[in-house]
């Protein structure tokens, strides 16, 4: 492993911390510097941008993106057993580097970026992963504050991510949300034998940009058409939509859908098309 600072290799760090991951916090450390390294590159120019990092732990990844030339990152972190080496990685990248102790599911970057181009990268807990994506890509307004996200997820989940209606295994709820508002595309996958603890599956590091104009449909109205349909995933549209529809021919025909079509053979634009048609039927506008 080649080292991209003059600080001690993170092993080291990790044992005179002693910072064991914990499974409680969904922690899974990654000590490959050339790993972290490729994480950092894969998400674009980072000269010009704040990162947000979510969960960096003893700093690997975070060490990456500065020795990246990443202007600045605002570090996210809710174990405070992890502070102490941080703020030697502060220390070292001087006025680069700002931690905050806090819960991402409950804490706003948004008032520490100000109108910088941001780019979120993470080696993101396995137990808030899905949540903290959904959360920035049902943020309001559109387009979003954030340029890009570059994220690392189990295999599983990243492959739902970027599923869509030529991958029914895979297709779902979440890829209806990820395709509606972003494009995404998985850029490599990581072997279990890269983290410590050693998990039992791949992980896989997504890249997501943001749509401009997505296809214009109400966000409340989108769930809850992908909520029904996904929810009875191997029943036809006419049986699944009957518990937002009573008569759910109507937006059906609307949508210029068949009735006897299932959830995961709906492209995106069909999930819209239903939403708005929905909409229209209760006297709401996109």
């Amino acid at each position: 492993m080649s080292q991209i600072d003059d600080l001690p290799p993170l092993r080291d760090v990790v044992r005179r911390h002693g910072l064991m991951a914990k499974k409680s916090l969904g922690q899974n450390f990654l000590f490959d510097l050339n790993l972290t390294s490729r994480i950092a590159r894969s998400a674009g120019p980072l000269e010009e941008a704040t990162v947000i990092e979510v969960g960096p732990g003893p700093g690997g990844l975070t060490r990456a993106i500065l020795a990246a030339g990443a202007k600045k990152v605002i570090a996210i972190e809710r174990d405070t057993r992890c502070l102490p080496a941080l703020a030697e990685i502060a220390e070292r990248y001087s006025g680069r580097l700002e931690v905050v102790e806090a819960d991402a599911l409950e804490f706003d970057p948004r008032p520490l970026v100000g109108d910088s181009l941001v780019r979120i990268i993470a080696n993101l807990p396995y137990n808030v992963g899905t949540a903290l994506l959904t959360g920035w890509l049902t943020g309001a307004p559109w387009p979003p504050w954030w340029a890009s996200l570059t994220l690392m997820f189990q295999r599983e989940v990243a492959e739902r991510i970027v599923a869509d209606e030529n991958d029914p295994k895979n297709y779902g709820r979440l890829g209806v949300l990820c395709g509606w508002r972003a494009e995404s595309r998985i850029l490599f996958d990581v072997p279990p034998s890269a983290f410590v603890p050693l998990p039992k599956i791949t992980s896989s590091v997504v890249h997501l940009t943001p749509r401009a104009n997505p296809l214009p449909c109400r966000l409340e109205a989108l769930e809850a058409v992908t909520r029904a349909a996904f929810g009875q995933r191997r029943k036809m549209l006419r049986q699944s939509l009957k518990s937002i529809a009573p008569g759910p021919a109507e937006i059906i025909q609307a949508a210029g859908l068949e009735e006897t079509a299932r959830a995961e053979n709906i492209p995106v634009a069909g999930y819209v098309a239903l939403a708005n048609a929905l909409d229209a039927t209760r006297g709401f506008r996109a």
